[in-house]
């Protein structure tokens, strides 16, 4: 295993000379030594890779996906792009075609640079070599949860005695996370202010008087909305991937028994729904909503299905109105999400307990509900000090 300068582990055949050329020696196909030179470490990995191929792999990764015994499996010598191959199409057969799509694109942050490495050749230094190079701590962390998941496969099919991507750090930048945003009451008024006569003004109260993810409020189906007994259903969300252009759109069942819930329609929401319907009811006869999406709550001024991108755009067009408009306010940009954060947030000021919050917002646990959205306010902050001062 060859070295830096520094002592740090290269892989099988890598060196670094004293002049800081990396260089590389490797047997070719037709058994002769070769070696080949270059400035970084990234360009002589690259370099290798062109060179070389490993010599018992199979040809096409069609030919290694029927494999189903494991000690037939374990006879071959896989890149990590095959074995990839095999664990999204074995591994995660039954996962949602958007959890897929996540896969795949944190692996391909990977791919080209140590992609058509042998499971064999990867070691702990040379994977956090690779990820060092990574853009963010956050690319880093989300990239080591699907290696580590994709190597723990590989050690169950015996082809590796240990998971070399256990250990990788991913907190390299040390950047703060930052706040979770939270919309003073002062903004939400705005906001509603601003917005009532546009199409995100009911889109803004469900989220403010529901918590619900944005992928459940678009995903709303009239069927779900109960005037008699004020009630939301909250039965699926509305998923949109990415198709070269033509986008498509799916319902997806909650992920757990939780996200299946019922919420309390407050008397602000049940009015601003009755006006929805009604727009929706207005709309142009040659409006003709998507198939399979007819009954839908939200959607576009041509009767078309929303999705987050919609949205967040939406969003931004308003905050830049506000400012215009207001320049001394400096409205700052928030995310969908952020409305969650704001009901959950408000729900907890107003002394509504953290179960009954658990259960509105859909959580499996009371844990995952107080450490991600029960934010304090500063002016709850400082009443409870007042009353803790008045005690004293």
């Amino acid at each position: 295993m060859g070295k830096s300068l520094k002592g740090k582990e290269l892989g099988k055949g890598i060196t670094q000379r004293k002049d800081k050329l990396y260089q590389a020696r490797f047997t070719d196909r037709y058994g002769k030594t070769k070696t080949i030179y270059a400035k970084t470490y990234k360009e002589i990995l690259q370099n290798l890779k062109a060179q070389t191929q490993p010599q018992t792999i199979s040809p096409t990764i069609s030919s290694i996906i029927p494999v189903t015994r494991v000690d037939e499996v374990s006879r071959r010598i896989f890149t990590l792009n095959e074995w990839y191959e095999i664990w999204i199409n074995t591994c995660k057969k039954n996962c949602r075609n958007t959890t897929l799509r996540t896969y795949s694109l944190q692996y391909n942050r990977l791919r080209g640079t140590i992609g058509d490495l042998s499971l064999s050749e990867l070691n702990p230094i040379l994977l956090q070599s690779v990820f060092n190079d990574l853009k963010s701590d956050a690319s880093r962390n989300a990239c080591k949860k699907i290696l580590v998941d994709i190597l723990n496969c590989a050690m169950e099919a015996d082809l590796i005695v240990k998971n070399p991507a256990l250990h990788i750090k991913t907190k390299i930048d040390n950047i703060e996370k930052a706040e979770k945003r939270v919309l003073t009451e002062n903004e939400i008024q705005l906001l509603y202010e601003v917005s009532r006569n546009q199409r995100l003004y009911p889109f803004f109260v469900t989220a403010l008087n529901t918590g619900m993810r944005i992928g459940e409020i678009i995903g709303l189906t009239w069927d779900c909305v109960d005037f008699e007994n004020h009630i939301i259903k909250v039965e699926k969300t509305l998923c949109y991937l990415p198709n070269n252009g033509n986008g498509i759109y799916e319902f997806h069942p909650p992920k757990t028994r939780a996200g299946r819930r019922n919420i309390p329609m407050t008397k602000q929401l049940k009015e601003v729904l009755i006006e929805q319907r009604n727009w929706q009811h207005s709309l142009p006869i040659g409006s003709t909503p998507l198939k399979g999406f007819e009954d839908l709550v939200f959607t576009s001024k041509n009767n078309r299905p929303l999705h987050t991108a919609n949205i967040q755009d939406s969003i931004e067009a308003l905050i830049k109105k506000i400012n215009k408009q207001n320049p001394e306010i400096n409205f700052k940009p928030f995310t969908p999400h952020c409305l969650r954060h704001t009901f959950a947030t408000n729900c907890i000021a107003k002394g509504m307990r953290p179960k009954t919050l658990q259960k509105l917002l859909g959580h499996n646990s009371l844990q995952m509900t107080m450490d991600l959205y029960c934010h304090v306010l500063e002016d709850t902050l400082k009443e409870e000090m007042a009353m803790i001062a008045e005690m004293d």
